[in-house]
């Protein structure tokens, strides 16, 4: 088995909200992978006294430890159990009803076990790719974001009334019953050949600057690994600036995996 990783901020002065793991088992049989990309909230109150960063590393760990634990347990389960386990580890101090209370994207993908499967979760706009025996590769994708018109999305507040609501979008945050509203299912083990994820920090090389489609993303990963692509979209988001063409933030924080089964 090989595994590919890394993970990069958007700007030197910042912590990176992303996060990532791949965990084996001692047994070497199955594993789990999990990429988490944190919501960066606007200049304000919060809610919470903790921050992103630790609201990963929390929900995060917790992922790891219940996806390998409790084999019993379907994935949205693994995601609900976590978010509650984090919302108490910050409900005396935090406001978990303030809409923007700490949140993130969730890539959770585990294999092995009795089912001998490859289980997948998707929630909000990070990328899972699936990548099959014959080359091609199955992109999962949570696109209620994208489905939004931009106009909905112009301000804060209108983004935040969309934010974990009907009709809008959902991320991890702290309410345990958005596990529901992801996107779920299961491939034969045999029929997957690597697993991969990317933050939309990655993604942008397929789904901002069109440089190849999702197979050829993998073929990236693999020849020249997660901090190569990773690169590639640093250069092409400099080369943007350059030209005066930027209309979105100019890096974001950045996250590669790929796990070759």
């Amino acid at each position: 088995m090989r595994i590919e990783l890394a993970t990069a901020p958007g700007a030197p002065e910042r912590l990176n909200e992303d996060w990532a793991s791949v965990a084996l088992p001692a047994s070497g049989q199955g594993g789990t992978l999990v990429v988490l990309d944190g919501v960066t909230p606007p200049q304000g109150d919060a809610g919470c006294v903790h921050g992103v960063p630790w609201f990963t590393a929390r929900l995060g760990g917790a992922l790891v430890e219940l996806s390998g634990s409790r084999r019993d347990l379907p994935l949205t389960g693994v995601l609900s159990e976590a978010i509650r386990r984090t919302a108490d580890a910050h409900r005396g101090t935090c406001d978990l009803s303030h809409v923007r209370t700490p949140q993130a994207t969730v890539v959770l993908a585990r294999w092995g076990g009795a089912a001998d499967e490859v289980e997948y979760l998707v929630l909000s706009d990070s990328t899972l790719l699936l990548e099959s025996a014959d080359g091609s590769v199955r992109a999962v994708l949570d696109d209620r974001l994208d489905r939004l018109p931009r106009d909905a999305l112009r301000t804060h507040a209108s983004a935040d009334a969309l934010r974990n609501a009907e009709g809008g979008f959902f991320t991890a945050a702290a309410d345990p019953a958005v596990a529901e509203r992801a996107v779920t299912g299961g491939v034969a083990r045999e029929d997957v050949r690597a697993v991969a994820a990317l933050t939309d920090g990655a993604s942008r090389w397929v789904d901002m600057f069109a440089e190849g489609d999702w197979a050829a993303c993998v073929g990236v990963l693999r020849k020249e690994g997660a901090q190569a692509l990773i690169h590639r979209v640093r250069a092409l988001e400099t080369a943007r600036q350059r030209t005066g063409a930027v209309r979105h933030k100019l890096h974001d924080d950045a996250t590669a995996a790929l796990v070759e089964l």
